[in-house]
């Protein structure tokens, strides 16, 4: 049974027939919708069971000629670095269908794009020859601006336009990097695993040429600084769901392509580029915990809070450790299911108060308990507090990073205490102090809202105390990947 192919294609399956529903007929749409991605998820979570933890290698490998004449092959595989993120998408991809319910503009266009875009998050995790992964790299580009531009804010033509451009930009440049590879291995191959094998044949000045090529396309998706303009516009004017997707698993793309490819592929490249990178992981850390200080508005808080969290992963990968890998991409997989439950929160607040503003709320606590509840716990979990899953993969990313990197390991723990700080000043300006009776007829959470957050709130706990249920698929593939680098 081709497992991945299935994984990956049942939500496209999902696409066509809600494209050739009538756009009247929007229960069926939804639930055809809701049945193709939690499919795959379960087809994800079946995969979770039989996984071999012991195996750093290739799993589940699908392979069959696609161009013969250009070595091109369709091909799939997943490990201890891929297969997390697969099941984090296709989770996280379902919850935010389940979130976009409430949508009543277009309701066939949102989904179909939707299911595209889940389509396409999932393929960049999966592939293992270049031309696939380009090809889906670039089809999560596409529903993303029309997700943005059409359901969006009142900027969000500007804000799709501006994310298209930016990953347009860094796509050109790894599609060079990846002509480069193919036309300077031998025989001609865009295979990523026998490219893998191949750069001990490549000189110091092209592997850096091409690791250039790459980490543009990697960082723009990150965002790491000084690519990481598009993010702050692109949330806040994106629906709920969108920018869940887009905090959980687009920027995960870029830390995964650095350790796939970058890191994995390009060795003399990365080396000459370390230095540099754990300055950048620093600056992302740091400022991108006082940009989030700074806002006012909710969801461009958590926005900025996403481009610091990125960087402790960015620092983890620059430890060269085993312990700093698995904490990268713990830190990917927590920071998913924890910022994914900010956004539809701040995204319930929205849609009863129509505002985001700090300062406009107050007392909350009292009138909307349960949401107070939840709101404070993804945020507890996001600051990194002892018991919840934030904690587990910051702490991993510090000690993989302390190492080689003792200085700018402690300058990053300026970004903990600013996190805290933003927030603790959240909760306190929303929920603590006197009731606002401007808000006095506001209900709590409902049905829809907790059935795609409740999830979220079991994994920040569970993760937290029992980290081991993700690390075991993750340790023997970054024990290989740390024993690369010489």
């Amino acid at each position: 049974m081709n497992i991945l192919s299935l994984i990956t294609f049942i939500p496209l399956l999902g696409a066509l027939i809600v494209l050739l529903a009538p756009k009247e007929k929007e229960r069926l749409i939804q639930g055809v919708s809701l049945a193709s991605s939690g499919v795959s998820l379960l087809l994800s979570a079946y995969l979770y069971f039989v996984f071999d933890r012991t195996s750093p290698g290739m799993q589940f490998v699908e392979r069959l000629p696609w161009i013969p004449s250009m070595n091109i092959h369709y091909a799939l595989g997943v490990d201890g670095l891929s297969f997390p993120l697969v099941l984090l998408t296709t989770l996280m991809t379902l919850l935010s269908l389940i979130g976009s319910l409430g949508i009543k503009e277009r309701v066939k266009e949102y989904f179909f794009w939707f299911l595209l875009l889940e389509v396409g998050m999932i393929g960049v995790f999966e592939a293992l020859d270049f031309v696939l992964f380009y090809v889906f790299w670039e089809l999560t580009l596409v529903p993303m601006y029309f997700l943005i531009g059409i359901w969006g804010g009142p900027q969000k033509e500007y804000a799709a336009i501006k994310f298209f451009l930016y990953t347009l930009f860094g796509s050109v440049f790894m599609l060079l990097a990846i002509l480069a590879v193919y036309f300077n291995s031998s025989p001609h191959t865009f295979d990523m695993m026998a490219l893998m094998n191949a750069h001990g044949a490549w000189s110091p000045r092209f592997q850096i040429l091409v690791f250039i090529g790459f980490y543009l396309a990697f960082a723009i998706k990150v965002p790491a600084f000084p690519f990481h303009t598009w993010l702050p516009l692109a949330h806040v004017e994106a629906p709920t769901a969108v920018s869940v997707v887009l905090a959980a698993i687009l920027l995960k793309m870029g830390v995964y392509g650095i350790m796939r490819v970058s890191y994995s592929m390009l060795p003399l490249g990365f080396a000459w580029f370390l230095p540099i990178l754990v300055v950048i992981a620093v600056v992302n850390i740091v400022y991108g915990a006082l940009c989030a200080m700074a806002q006012a508005d909710m969801k461009k808080m958590v926005a900025y809070s996403s481009i610091n969290h990125m960087g402790y992963s960015l620092l983890a990968i620059a430890g060269l450790t085993a312990t700093g890998f698995s904490g990268a991409v713990l830190e990917m997989v927590n920071h998913g299911i924890i910022t994914g439950a900010l956004f539809l929160l701040v995204g319930v607040i929205y849609d009863r108060a129509h505002t985001r503003d700090l300062s406009a709320f107050g007392g909350l606590a009292t009138r909307l308990p349960v949401y107070a509840g939840m709101m404070s716990l993804a945020a507890f979990a996001s600051l990194g507090l002892p018991g919840l899953a934030g904690f587990v993969s910051e702490f991993l990313c510090f000690l993989g990073a302390f190492p080689r990197w003792k200085l700018h390991t402690a300058l990053s723990v300026l970004g903990i205490l600013t996190t805290a700080a933003f927030f603790l000043r959240m909760i306190e300006k929303v929920f603590l102090g006197p009731a606002n009776a401007r808000w006095a007829g506001l209900e709590d959470m409902n049905l829809r809202e907790l059935a795609a957050t409740a999830p979220l709130a079991v994994l920040m706990i569970v993760l937290g105390i029992w980290p081991r249920w993700a690390l075991d698929l993750m340790n023997a593939t970054m024990i290989h990947m740390a024993g690369l680098f010489k």
